[in-house]
């Protein structure tokens, strides 16, 4: 999520129009998008090459001066974001199949957790060291975890848990239901990480973080939305917990959409977090629960990666044909109401029905 509290100073320092800063995120979440479709079935070696590949995008995105050569690096760097965020997903859905979306939501709160020190890191780092040194370190870092991931994956003898679990074939329409979801999801996740910041800067009356207290506060509601998920679906309803989530974010969106004042718009932000945290977590454990193979499975999730490219880059196209990002944020709120009635809709459908797999499984009953 590093892209989007740079967006901002990228956009400055090249003079960009939001179309064009659009563009920079579509690249990005296209490569995240074949990283994800791509992910080996030997996990931890989709882990290991994702974190090289993530490692040669951002320290080519640091040396980049001009949007083209901006955009191949991050085309790079989103192949390897996507076999990451794929393995890992995959791998936690298959070890912990007792409670596996608190699993997920677990392992998806300290995801988000890296966003929140990102965007302080971005408001601390940039305005004194600039774009290239920040970035460097920030790809110096996937390198010395890719390493250390190699290192477990020789020590325990080319093998991790979960990695080569038995796997069932799902049929199209559980397979075309899943994508949509997290398609939609996707872009609308993205769209509110993506612009929050250049948001907060625009209608904020508040310059907190240098503009970033929008994004941070953003992140930080949805790692401890995720971390109070996690215990909630141990004891409540998958599906309730997301529909909640998605009324929830809904209305906040349109509040949002008018906010004037500084401590109205953070306020928007935490609720917008805790109303989105639950929906990734939810909808990946009933797919998981349905064993998928694993370059199934990160097709879906890769699909995630598409609505993440398109949606934000519509908004940039939208705020610069309208003069508006306000206006553009009818992005997002439509795409949280077409989640809300899709959740809605399919009461009884074939791609939330499994077996249990041993007590604490996952409730697949809509």
């Amino acid at each position: 999520m590093l892209l989007g509290p740079l967006l901002p100073s990228v956009a400055h320092a090249w003079q960009l129009t939001d179309a064009q800063s659009g563009l920079l995120l579509l690249t990005k979440f296209v490569g995240a998008f074949l990283g994800g479709i791509t992910v080996p079935r030997r996990l931890g070696l989709g882990i290991f090459i994702g974190s090289l590949l993530a490692f040669a995008g951002f320290g080519a995105f640091a040396l980049s001066y001009t949007l083209l050569p901006a955009c191949i690096a991050l085309f790079v760097s989103g192949i390897g974001l996507g076999q990451i965020i794929a393995s890992t997903n995959i791998l936690t859905g298959r070890r912990y199949r007792a409670h596996r979306g608190s699993a997920l939501a677990s392992l998806n709160s300290f995801w988000s957790l890296g966003a929140v020190i990102t965007g302080v890191l971005v408001a601390a780092f940039v305005p004194r060291y600039g774009l290239r040194n920040p970035l460097l370190c920030f790809a110096a870092l996937y390198l010395l975890s890719g390493m250390g991931g190699l290192l477990r994956h020789t020590s325990s003898g080319g093998e991790i848990e979960g990695e080569f679990e038995p796997a069932h074939t799902l049929g199209a329409a559980s397979i075309a239901f899943f994508a949509l979801l997290l398609f939609l999801y996707g872009g609308l996740e993205t769209c509110l990480t993506a612009w929050i910041t250049t948001f907060t800067l625009r209608f904020s009356d508040l310059r907190l973080l240098g503009g970033q207290s929008g994004v941070v506060l953003l992140w930080a509601s949805l790692t401890g939305g995720r971390a109070l998920a996690s215990i909630a679906l141990r004891h409540a309803s998958e599906v309730v917990v997301q529909r909640s989530g998605l009324l929830l974010a809904s209305t906040v969106i349109a509040v949002l959409s008018w906010a004037h004042h500084g401590w109205t718009l953070s306020a928007c932000c935490i609720l917008l977090g805790l109303g989105v945290a639950p929906f990734f977590p939810v909808t990946f454990a009933l797919l998981m629960g349905q064993r998928p193979p694993a370059r199934t499975a990160g097709f879906i999730l890769a699909v995630s990666g598409l609505g993440a490219a398109l949606f934000p880059w519509m908004m940039g196209v939208l705020s610069t044909q309208t003069g508006s990002l306000r206006i553009a944020m009818v992005v997002p709120w439509t795409l949280a109401v077409l989640l809300l009635l899709l959740s809605l809709v399919f009461r009884s459908t074939t791609a939330f029905s499994t077996s249990r797999e041993g007590e604490g499984s996952v409730k697949l009953g809509v």
